[in-house]
């Protein structure tokens, strides 16, 4: 009898299909740019070259009579990123305007599975550190999925995968990027300042004028921009929150004499910029760790380290896939045609991948105990290390089972 629902993961639009296969094909160079970042790092770290590395991460640049006297580790954290989130904002603007979030049935999978992968990891994470209030710090830190790293694994290993997986992986990872931003925003600002924030809320007031009043001028735009990253930094929230906050004003419906929206435009020029310069520049400065002594003990010894590797490695699948099963089960829904429960099975691990946001929280959790960050950033490391080679296995298996299969189905 057929489904009176329509399919969970059904077939995406041929346009949706252009920008996914656009996106996929950025985000697989700069996965693989920031994986030789992260290694280069972690190399500089480890070698006769750690005296010069860490004069490098702890280079201050700027001028302080802004309070932006930063260290280039800083800077990367603070401004490369919102670069980042600003790709993630227009991203996820997209997908509630015009892609998989505005229709209800079909963004409820993701959408749930996002915050299950989000909501799992941290209870994980925080019944394993019971009982140690400083490790507590960090329960944030398994929550996150990497995008970039993420699609860059599925673009080695699952080339015959269905476009609506693909479709389902970014999804869901941009909906994780607003979650890390809120928690980072919510749980990880201090020293709040209201009137900064005062004007830089006007200033995104202006923006949206602009927006609606049609200015294309990046001569009016960028200096804004800046204007407003700055007050949010000196207001004391996170200031990659500014990025992600104009990503979301821009306006994604092209007009009838535009052949791409604002958003689709800024999409196309700042995303080569964010994955191939702003996240390797912050993975070679943030993931270089000193692994001194064995780093199972580590694991074992610190459990803060533990319950980040069994966050990413346990929780996300759990969340991602149990949410993703009980929505199904509930809704009396079914997967799309050709994609199965193995299919989900290996997303769901892919998602423990969390490297750059899951290290950008463990230095704002652990900033004052340079030993407990060095912990739970190897602990990152391996656990998004684990989560990347046990998705592999899988949707290496499910990419050949597509791929025997596509003669018969001509």
């Amino acid at each position: 009898m057929a489904s009176k629902h329509q399919p969970l993961l059904s077939r995406i639009t041929p346009g949706e299909g252009v920008f996914l296969a656009d996106a996929f094909r950025q985000e697989t160079v700069g996965g693989a740019l920031l994986l030789a970042a992260a290694v280069a790092g972690l190399v500089a770290a480890n070698t006769g070259l750690a005296d010069w590395y860490q004069s490098v991460q702890n280079l201050v640049v700027g001028p302080a009579d802004l309070h932006l006297d930063l260290t280039l580790q800083e800077w990367a954290a603070d401004g490369l990123l919102a670069i980042f989130f600003f790709v993630a904002g227009l991203e996820l603007k997209r997908e509630l305007v015009v892609g998989t979030l505005r229709d209800r049935q079909q963004a409820i999978l993701p959408v749930v599975a996002a915050l299950a992968g989000m909501a799992v990891p941290a209870l994980m994470f925080l019944a394993i550190t019971t009982g140690d209030l400083a490790a507590r710090a960090g329960w944030a830190i398994p929550m996150a999925t990497d995008i970039a790293f993420a699609l860059a694994v599925l673009a080695v290993v699952g080339s015959n995968l269905p476009p609506a997986l693909r479709a389902f992986l970014l999804t869901l990872a941009v909906v994780d990027d607003l979650g890390a931003i809120t928690v980072i925003a919510l749980f990880f600002s201090d020293n709040i300042k209201v009137l900064p924030l005062v004007v830089a809320g006007l200033l995104l007031v202006v923006y949206v004028l602009l927006q609606r009043a049609r200015v294309r001028s990046a001569w009016i735009y960028i200096p804004l921009a800046l204007t407003v990253w700055v007050l949010v930094h000196e207001g004391g929230v996170h200031a990659t929150v500014a990025g992600v906050l104009l990503g979301l004003l821009t306006r994604v419906r092209p007009d009838k004499d535009e052949s791409a929206s604002p958003a689709e435009r800024l999409e196309h020029r700042v995303r080569p910029l964010s994955a191939v310069v702003a996240v390797p520049a912050f993975a070679f400065l943030s993931a270089g760790v000193a692994l001194n002594g064995d780093v199972a003990t580590v694991l074992v010894q610190d459990v803060a380290a533990l319950g980040v590797v069994v966050g990413l490695v346990v929780g996300k699948f759990i969340g991602v896939f149990g949410a993703s099963w009980l929505t199904a089960r509930f809704t009396h829904a079914e997967l799309g045609e050709n994609v199965s429960w193995w299919d989900m099975a290996g997303l769901a691990l892919l998602s423990g991948i969390g490297f750059t946001v899951s290290l950008l929280i463990a230095e704002l959790a652990f900033d004052d105990d340079p030993s407990q960050l060095a912990d739970v950033k190897t602990a990152v490391l391996v656990g998004s290390l684990l989560s990347a080679v046990l998705a592999a296995v899988v949707l290496r298996f499910r990419d050949r089972a597509y791929r025997e299969s596509a003669p018969s189905s001509a």
